[in-house]
């Protein structure tokens, strides 16, 4: 299967296909070592040797072995009583990025007969492109992107069927996180909200989606006073993009579960008159539109993977600049659903054009509303750069949104929504609220401020602002964007039921 995504080129035309032994044409070729146990004889070392070479079979561990085909690779798995999915979408992935200059390489970690053999699969090839992952974008020297033309998953004759399935699956998934990665790495005068919502516009055909853009006037009509309010500094016009995925073969009188989404797309986040210093996290807010990338991109594999649920989402796509017609501190906007905000800062725009996408979702009814956000520096101070906080107002929702996220391995933690103790820190003289609670639990207040526009309709909240970008290479991840949530949110809408 031909692995493609937009633009990048590091994991264009890659051929991933399944079969009972690595090709002679395969210069790489990866075994996986457990920290004890058999050692694969293809490898040309006991464990005594690898061990002699300062390989013990740990996670992200890697050895080449030289051979007269080309090299060899031990990866280490870990532990053999612990050995899971993630353990192997993490193992092909340092394989992938070691191998970065190899056109063809095989690998057997689906192979490892504990594992359901779908599941594997799906994990190996997620692993492989992920880990492939480079963006090239301007660069004039293209070889910084990978070589790799073929992926080889060596599984024997009673697991084929179940891993080629999986590896299917996870080209498609692996594909879209890459998309995602690849829109918010690219520069803002590269990429407005223009230039997304033709993107949108662009690969709806094929992925089975209706979509609908909206422009500045038609937002104006609609009482989208957050998305203007933001807007007001730009000179580049803002878009709303709704798509919509209907499933498919759904017997006719099968109840199908609804499922909303809606992504935070600002394009470029000066801050507004409440300006960014300019230091290395200005620079990154070219990133700030990731939750619109990651619901963009899960949409995109939805109809390949023959999503069962039914999913709308909305991209907000806009910019936040600073001008002589920009927000203004103490201006009050009046929302979609009719409540008034007093802006208190206007680098906390993320929320507004959020609450507009909000009110809109809400009023089709679906049976839950998930929203995706590089919204706070409170949610980095707390967890940090590896994992994303999530807060809800239906915990089964919030459970099912937890148990997607440790399948995909995109780690969430949940923060108490906290709705009596801090709603009055919303508190406005002269609206109905304000757009920030003050200096402490930045996270909470805002998620608060973001229930309000969700009616009785389960929500659930993920700010992804600690995780939207790496600084280095390692695990799953590239330098740059990570596409945080893409996965969680295509599993989410592949699995999701409706909560009660």
């Amino acid at each position: 299967m031909a692995a493609m995504n937009d633009a990048s080129g590091t994991v264009a035309n890659v051929n991933v296909s399944v079969a009972k032994s690595a090709p002679k044409s395969a210069t790489a070729v990866a075994y996986a070592v457990a920290t004890k146990g058999a050692v694969a004889r293809q490898l040309g070392l006991n464990r005594a040797a690898l061990e002699a070479n300062k390989f013990e079979g740990k996670i992200g561990q890697s050895l080449a072995v030289p051979n007269a085909g080309g090299v060899a690779y031990a990866i280490g798995i870990g532990d053999p009583g612990s050995i899971d999915i993630t353990a192997v979408r993490r193992a092909a992935a340092d394989f992938a990025r070691v191998t970065a200059k190899h056109a063809e390489i095989a690998i057997n970690l689906a192979d490892l007969g504990h594992l359901d053999a779908k599941e594997a699969g799906q994990a190996v090839a997620e692993g492989v492109l992920l880990g492939t992952y480079r963006y090239v974008g301007l660069k004039g020297d293209v070889a910084v992107g990978s070589r790799l033309v073929s992926v080889t998953v060596v599984a024997g004759d009673k697991r084929a069927k179940g891993v080629q399935q999986g590896v299917e699956r996870g080209v498609i998934v692996g594909v879209a996180a890459t998309f995602a990665r690849e829109l918010a790495n690219t520069p803002p005068s590269y990429l407005n909200a223009k230039d997304i919502a033709a993107k949108a516009v662009a690969l709806a055909d094929d992925a089975g989606l209706e979509v609908e853009v909206f422009n500045k006037d038609q937002l104006l009509a609609m009482g989208c006073g957050g998305m203007i309010g933001v807007n007001a500094g730009s000179t580049e016009p803002p878009r709303m993009v709704k798509l919509t995925y209907v499933p498919r073969n759904v017997p006719k009188n099968a109840k199908v579960a609804h499922l909303a989404m809606v992504g935070k797309g600002v394009m470029y986040d000066s801050g507004g008159i409440s300006l960014k210093p300019s230091n290395p996290s200005h620079v990154a807010m070219k990133m700030d539109m990731s939750g619109a990338a990651a619901v963009l991109s899960a949409m995109s594999a939805l109809k390949a993977l023959k999503c069962k649920t039914k999913v709308t989402a909305w991209l907000m796509c806009t910019d936040n600049m600073p001008s002589g017609s920009a927000l203004k501190l103490g201006d009050v906007l009046t929302m979609r659903n009719g409540k008034t905000v007093e802006i208190h800062n206007t680098d906390a725009e993320g929320r507004l054009i959020l609450a507009d996408g909000l009110s809109l979702a809400a009023e089709e009814a679906p049976d839950g509303i998930i929203d995706i956000a590089t919204l706070t520096g409170a949610a980095l101070a707390a967890l940090g750069t590896e994992i994303a906080c999530v807060l809800g107002t239906n915990q089964p929702f919030v459970e099912q949104v937890k148990a997607c996220a440790e399948t995909v391995d995109e780690a969430v933690w949940q923060l108490p929504m906290a709705t009596a103790q801090y709603r009055k820190l919303l508190d406005s003289v002269v609206a109905d609220m304000r757009n920030i609670g003050g200096p402490y639990a930045g996270t909470i207040t805002s998620s608060i401020f973001l229930s309000e526009f969700t009616g009785d309709v389960p929500y659930a909240h993920l700010d992804i602002a600690g995780p939207m970008e790496k600084q280095s290479d390692g695990g799953l991840y590239a330098k740059g964007a990570s596409g945080f949530g893409t996965r969680l949110l295509i599993d989410l809408a592949c699995n999701f039921t409706a909560p009660e």
